[in-house]
């Protein structure tokens, strides 16, 4: 018999490496203020590239949803449903802004970038990169809802714990980067690289972990077995 409820916690290392293959495949978004020479040179003439990588980015959302539904479920189950409420508002924020965010990538290289919509293009552009910032926030809640529930449920241990706040802290400074240039700017290094690898460690260690926990319907199913 399939354990739905064992996959559905899996979803998040699926989620990871889905992540990682859409970044490889989409490549160097765009500076703020980039010119009209790099933008035309990034959406019009990696349009496939940014096609093919938004469908993988489509792909990797509703894998970490699933993920996000099966960690509300087990926290439910361990009786810390407000923390499990927590993360599905968590989920589906992530889901709009990131949505939103595939939208434009698309929506710029598919149509808008191109001859005579300089000016729109630089708007929307700029536009991706105040999305993407502000999409810590929900990001954070998710890693907050998740290692607060689980170590309050006596599923985490005390270590556990503590790297889930640290992800957290480093997923929450990602929104304070508002410097005008160089690495704690909106699209510094900061941004790019450190609350995005602490995001997708520990949605990948947090689904590998619970994938090797019982699951409640394997539980019942064994229950449901009489005695020989």
């Amino acid at each position: 018999m399939v354990d739905w409820e064992r996959n559905w916690r899996g979803n998040g290392v699926i989620a990871a490496v889905l992540f990682i293959v859409a970044y490889l495949i989409y490549g160097s978004h765009p500076k703020v203020g980039a010119s009209a020479e790099k933008l035309a040179s990034f959406y019009d003439g990696e349009r496939t590239r940014i096609l093919i990588a938004s469908v993988v980015f489509g792909f990797a959302f509703l894998c970490l949803m699933w993920f996000a539904a099966a960690l509300a479920s087990v926290l439910r189950d361990a009786e810390k449903g407000g923390w499990g409420r927590a993360a599905t508002a968590a989920s589906a924020a992530i889901g709009a802004v990131y949505f939103v965010l595939i939208t434009l990538w698309t929506a710029l290289a598919y149509s808008i970038a191109g001859p005579g919509n300089e000016q729109v293009t630089s708007a929307l552009n700029d536009l991706t990169w105040v999305l993407h910032g502000f999409a810590w926030f929900p990001i954070a809640m998710l890693i907050m809802a998740g290692s607060f529930g689980l170590w309050r449920a006596g599923i985490f241990s005390n270590a556990a714990f503590g790297a889930g706040v640290t992800a957290m802290v480093l997923v929450l400074l990602g929104v304070t980067t508002w410097a005008s240039d160089g690495f704690w700017a909106p699209d510094g290094a900061y941004v790019r690289f450190v609350p995005t690898i602490a995001m997708l460690v520990w949605i990948a260690a947090v689904s590998a972990f619970l994938m090797r926990q019982p699951s409640s319907v394997s539980t019942h199913d064994r229950a449901a077995v009489p005695a020989a």
